[in-house]
């Protein structure tokens, strides 16, 4: 009898394998045997990104799903943007942006060096594409932006599976607002599980700089069910709840899209959190990565 599918796809996915340590830890490049020329990396065993070179279009990541949903509703279509993106990874987004948008103009943030170096020489770049990576701390790049440069932010940032303290305070987001023009979006994945006090205070912070906003989850972390990725969205403008909401309910792991009094009510009369204040992201448990 031949083996399974799900076994010829475990053994497939052995070749090709790319590994080395980065200053974040071990990192993996894994082919994704159902895409000819896909990749998934990963960190000491947490899953970073997923990045097809043939088709940057394709997010595969539930997150980053959700995040190119508020990259194609950031403007028009095709509309080219200015980008930034604290945290690099594989540069699945940076991609997707100049895939989806030609010609925009993109600065990465990556503090990670040797992963940058490892990314570029497996995953290389698209050479038009403009997209400049910055080797440094996310604040300290952020800090360099020129003032209301970007129409997009968006913070991708964890080291380990953990967002640092200095990128979940209102001060980070006074840095945020800086670098967006009046018109612009940010936007963060933020990891959290029961009882989502880490989460609710990310809420109640960007409330405190931001006049709109908008949460995608599903509904069994909403419900502190279990441990996942959440996306906040913020802007000064009004947001495209309508489209997110409908975009979000379609995808193949469905979300819902929380905001106004319901995203209100949802942060529990959680307090902004400041940088004297802030703390890591809590860590996953282990079973997430199983």
């Amino acid at each position: 009898m031949g083996r399974s599918r799900n076994a010829r796809r475990d053994a497939a996915a052995t070749v090709g394998v790319v590994e080395e340590t980065v200053d974040g830890g071990l990192a993996r490049l894994v082919p994704d045997p159902d895409r000819g020329r896909a990749w998934t990396l990963s960190i000491d065993g947490a899953p970073q990104s997923h990045v097809d070179l043939d088709d940057p279009a394709y997010l595969s990541f539930e997150y980053q799903r959700r995040l190119g949903h508020v990259i194609d509703l950031a403007a028009p279509p095709g509309k080219p943007v200015h980008a930034v993106h604290l945290g690099g990874g594989a540069l699945t987004l940076a991609r997707y942006v100049a895939a989806t948008r030609p010609r925009s103009t993109q600065q990465v943030v990556e503090r990670d060096a040797s992963l940058v170096r490892l990314v570029r020489r497996e995953l290389p770049l698209d050479p038009n594409a403009r997209i400049r990576v910055r080797s440094t701390d996310a604040r300290e790049g952020l800090a360099k932006v020129p003032d209301g440069w970007a129409d997009l932010v968006i913070a991708d940032v964890f080291s380990g599976a953990r967002t640092p303290a200095h990128l979940t305070s209102t001060e980070f987001l006074d840095e945020v607002r800086r670098a967006l023009k009046p018109s612009g979006v940010y936007a963060a994945n933020l990891a959290d599980g029961p009882p989502l006090a880490h989460l609710r205070g990310q809420i109640a912070t960007a409330a405190a700089r931001f006049g709109e906003l908008a949460l995608i989850a599903d509904a069994a972390m909403l419900r502190g069910k279990r441990f996942a990725n959440a996306v906040l969205v913020a802007s000064d403008l009004p947001l495209p709840i309508a489209e997110l909401t409908r975009r979000a309910a379609s995808d193949p792991h469905s979300a819902r899209v929380e905001h106004g009094r319901q995203l209100t009510d949802f942060t529990g009369g959680a307090r902004p959190v400041t940088d004297a204040a802030a703390v890591d992201s809590p860590a996953p448990p282990p079973s997430v990565f199983r």
